[in-house]
């Protein structure tokens, strides 16, 4: 019944009252939300300046930096990266998991809250393709 549950769910949520939308990964600036790669709304962290999308992390070259809205996107998956601020894109992977900070941002104000985690729960491990 969890499985089904799971398939069940929408790969991103909207919110108009909040102008923003919320996703696992990301967004490829330029493409219709219906018409998004669920593959990489999961997984992607980085588009290099070829237009390729990945989940590596390139340090320069974080997918958010090329949103353009005009929704507010906020995401995780990316604790390399810490949280990231844009005009259009909240990072909000600070690497709780690995012993870092839980952060949240509160809408619409954007006001960010953060506390640190209770211990390390993975170990890291940073993976770098600058």
């Amino acid at each position: 019944a969890d499985v089904k549950w799971l398939h069940s769910l929408p790969w991103y949520l909207s919110s108009k009252d909040l102008g923003a939308l919320f996703v696992h990964a990301g967004f490829v600036s330029g493409i219709r939300l219906a018409k998004q790669n669920p593959r990489l709304m999961m997984n992607m962290r980085s588009i290099l300046p070829d237009g390729t999308v990945t989940s590596k992390f390139f340090n320069n070259w974080p997918w958010a930096r090329l949103w353009d809205g005009p929704q507010t996107v906020l995401f995780g998956h990316d604790a390399d990266r810490g949280l990231q601020q844009y005009e259009h894109a909240i990072g909000l992977d600070t690497g709780c998991v690995y012993g870092g900070r839980l952060t949240a941002c509160i809408l619409p104000e954007r006001k960010l809250v953060s506390v640190s985690a209770r211990r390390e729960y993975f170990k890291y491990r940073r993976k770098h393709y600058d």
